[in-house]
């Protein structure tokens, strides 16, 4: 039997409780002091004889209660601890002060190919065969950031160390090896916690009805996706809702903008780089997004920026799924599918030779080509809506209209740079502006503002002080009517009293408004 026996602290009084139970010849297995209890098994202990034993103990000064249990406290936590570790999916090991491992679960002992109590006791650092580990963990007080790479029965895997404190000092720490596709899982989780699927491509229009039934097909197709389309239209948005209408949606989706970083940083990003591959490169190497998206899918945009050395690189990828890192000589096999994007015409980049043909066909296996805005004209307000509904919340300002000028404008414009050119002229008219309604004025297009004296023509300015003039002018003709003094205007604008003063006697306002 396991009894609790609830006591008032003072000196010796546990030892007076053990001695009642050594009296009765009763043999003890396990004690846990933890005042004001002490936790006793005592197996010969049972029913008939907890009677007695129970007047003996409270007979002891200061023993307030005798209580049967189930199990000892420590001995549940042990329990309910290794029923933990054993359900982790990734290895986790604890390591003591001095950089031995005390406690390692299942999945650690499964990959190092031992048990988990020959691996109870082994140095740390030889377990990886990089004895300068274990220093290296103590050294740092065991904090290690998950970048660190260590290899573990041929296998590689992301370090990620946490301290166990005792009065202020180390005592030790957990480790937990994160194989790269599971770092890559995190990664996904952080990057992309807010995308969704083809609820997010908004728009009614006819183009884009047909772009949300085609992409729903090639989804499902295992195969490479060249994705086309002018910058601004959204290629990035359809690859990662083809991402989640596809047997891989579970798995990470990592994007690499070739355009965005040099070659050298391009390559080791997609491809990561053994130990040692060049000065200031991180102890044990580092993964690239191939491995870290091992199941799910790499995006690749801005395809057409890439060199033609990666552009080798990555066919002979595309051929067999095999690759080495920078500088390693090991070749390695991951499975992923490849999503690639782009707003050049790869058609003619192969005939002028500065795009590999072979690659071409690699990619474009499938494809979907995006419309551009002015080609989706009915979506262009249900857009403008949308985003000004978002600028608003984020201004923290109450929602706006359009006026039908605004919407004349907005469907007027030709919009080279897409629906990113549109969100930003929202995004900047919702912050520039304080009434209930935007106008057309308020949106700052080409051509938006009208000068009087050319009928209602845009004004063609023939040197730099007449569009500076012009521009002046429609800033303080907009504004004056919402702050209907020189004073609020210059506080509105932030700008001295005087100078706002001087520029409205220069043009005539308020009169020539």
């Amino acid at each position: 039997m396991r009894i609790d026996v609830l006591f008032a602290d003072r000196v010796g009084i546990a030892h007076e409780i053990l001695a009642v139970l050594a009296k009765r010849r009763l043999n003890v297995v396990a004690v846990e002091v933890d005042p004001p209890h002490i936790h006793i098994d005592a197996p010969e202990l049972d029913v008939p004889g907890f009677g007695a034993l129970d007047a003996a103990l409270r007979a002891v000064p200061g023993v307030e209660s005798v209580t049967p249990i189930d199990i000892l406290p420590g001995t549940r936590r042990r329990l309910h601890l290794d029923a933990l570790l054993q359900a982790l999916p990734d290895p986790v090991l604890a390591v003591d002060r001095a950089g031995r491992i005390v406690v390692a679960n299942a999945a650690a002992a499964t990959v190092a190919g031992r048990s988990e109590a020959a691996l109870t006791g082994a140095d740390f650092g030889r377990l990886f065969g990089d004895a300068e580990l274990s220093d290296l963990l103590v050294d740092n007080g065991f904090r290690l950031a998950a970048g660190q790479e260590v290899t573990l029965n041929g296998q590689p895997f992301l370090l990620d160390a946490t301290p166990i404190v005792e009065d202020g000092r180390p005592a030790g720490g957990v480790v937990t090896l994160f194989a790269p596709s599971r770092l890559g899982e995190r990664l996904n989780a952080l990057q992309n916690f807010d995308e969704g699927g083809f609820d997010r491509i908004l728009g009614e229009s006819a183009p884009v009805r047909s772009l949300k039934a085609r992409a729903a097909r090639v989804a499902a197709v295992d195969a490479p996706l060249l994705i086309l389309g002018e910058t601004g239209t959204g290629k990035e948005l359809i690859a990662h809702a083809c991402h989640r209408a596809s047997p891989r949606r579970d798995k990470p989706f990592l994007a690499l903008n070739c355009a965005a970083v040099p070659e050298s940083l391009a390559e080791s990003e997609l491809f990561g780089y053994a130990p040692g591959s060049f000065t200031g490169a991180q102890r044990g190497g580092k993964p690239g997004l191939l491995e870290l998206a091992h199941g799910g899918t790499v995006f690749l945009d801005e395809i057409g920026e890439m060199s033609p050395y990666l552009q080798a690189k990555l066919l002979r990828f595309l051929n067999d799924g095999r690759f080495r890192r920078v500088g390693g000589d090991r070749e390695q096999t991951v499975d992923v599918r490849v999503v690639s994007a782009t707003h050049r015409d790869l058609d003619a980049m192969v005939a002028e030779h500065s795009f590999r043909e072979d690659l071409f066909y690699r990619l474009n296996v499938l494809s979907l080509q995006v419309p551009a805005l002015r080609e989706r004209g009915d979506d262009i307000l249900l857009l403008a809506r949308h985003f000004i509904a978002r600028a608003c919340a984020q201004a923290r300002r109450p929602p706006c209209r359009l006026t039908v000028a605004a919407s004349a404008a907005l469907l007027a414009n030709p919009w080279p740079g897409n629906v990113r050119q549109l969100e930003n002229v929202i995004f900047r008219a919702v912050t520039m502006s304080d009434g209930a309604y935007l106008d057309a004025a308020d949106l700052e297009l080409a051509g938006a503002r009208m000068d009087a004296e050319t009928g209602g023509e845009p004004a063609e300015p023939s040197n730099w002080d007449e569009a500076a003039a012009a521009f002046e002018r429609g800033l303080l003709r907009r504004l004056y009517p919402r702050y209907p003094s020189s004073r609020k205007l210059a506080a509105r604008l932030h700008t001295s009293h005087t100078m706002i003063a001087n520029k409205l006697r220069k043009y005539g306002i308020p009169d020539g408004t």
